[in-house]
Parts: structure tokens; C-alpha cells; sequence
């Protein structure tokens, strides 16, 4: 039999594995963020231990990997000033005519459906540095954003 037909395992002919890709820039956690990190890091070491499969582990593992780097990179944003928007900051705005309130999160925090958003995003960027009663450029568009109320995140 020819030795291109042979093969030592089928592990060399896998797909490779990335690690998860991190966002790009800083890594501007809140306060709830930082305890969600590390609640999550907590969840993920629980269950690669409780895994006996070796697949699965190794994709626990992967999570896991991420979740540390994002603990050990996170820094707590500095809370804005009063009535400026900002990493930690609930902004009650009207675009297009309808009231929003939107949370300004860090990345690993953000659940648009639930209106917070992570600093990135278009609309947060747009938000930030802005002050209750300004209006802000928003799409293209000058003072498409009115600003009507700007307050800290409460607690969970």
C-alpha cells in the first residue's frame, strides 16, 4: 500500500481550534460587569471539573481560557461625572420620536435586547460626553439624539 494512503490518526486532519476572539481595545468593565466575569470564571472552572468527556472539556476549557483573560485584563471604567453620560450610566434619550432608556456597559456585559449596550457601539459612542437637556449627531444626522435624563446604573 502506497504511504500516502496511510494516516496516523484523525486528529491530524481535524479542523483546528481558535481561541475565542476578544474584542479590540480596552477591556472598561462596571462593577456588575466585573462580578459577572468572575462568577463566570467560577461557573465554567466548576464544570470543566465535573466533565468527563474529553471534548466537551476541551471546549469548557476554551470558554474558560477567555473568561480569565477578560478577568485579568478587566479594568473598572471611572464613573462619570453627574448628569454625563457614560461607562456605567442610564440614558433616557428620544430618537425618532420615541423614548429609549439605554445601559452603557462594558462588552461582555451588553445585551442589546435589554437596552445595554457596550461603550463601542454606535449609539453608546454617540452617547458619551453627552449631558441631560444636549442633543447629539446619531447616524449621520445633526442632533438626531435628544438626551433627556442621565443617571448611575443601580445596583443589582
Amino acid at each position: 500500500m502506497s504511504v500516502a494512503f496511510r494516516r496516523e490518526s484523525d486528529e491530524e486532519h481535524k479542523e483546528p481550534k481558535f481561541e475565542l476572539p476578544l474584542p479590540a481595545g480596552p477591556n472598561l468593565v462596571t462593577a456588575r460587569g466585573l462580578a459577572l466575569t468572575e462568577a463566570k470564571v467560577i461557573e465554567l472552572e466548576a464544570a470543566v471539573a465535573a466533565e468527563s468527556e474529553e471534548e466537551p472539556r476541551e471546549v469548557l476549557k476554551r470558554e474558560l481560557r477567555y473568561w480569565k483573560t477578560r478577568r485579568a485584563t478587566a479594568q473598572i471604567a471611572p464613573e462619570p461625572e453627574d448628569g454625563v453620560a457614560g461607562i456605567g450610566s442610564r440614558v433616557r434619550i428620544r430618537l425618532a420620536g420615541k423614548e429609549r432608556v439605554i445601559d452603557i456597559v462594558g462588552h461582555d456585559e451588553a445585551d442589546p435586547a435589554a437596552d445595554r449596550i457596550a461603550f463601542s457601539a454606535p449609539l453608546a459612542h454617540a452617547l458619551i460626553g453627552g449631558w441631560e437637556g444636549e442633543r447629539v449627531d446619531f447616524g449621520g444626522k445633526a442632533e438626531a439624539i435628544e438626551i433627556l435624563a442621565v443617571e448611575a446604573i443601580p445596583p443589582a
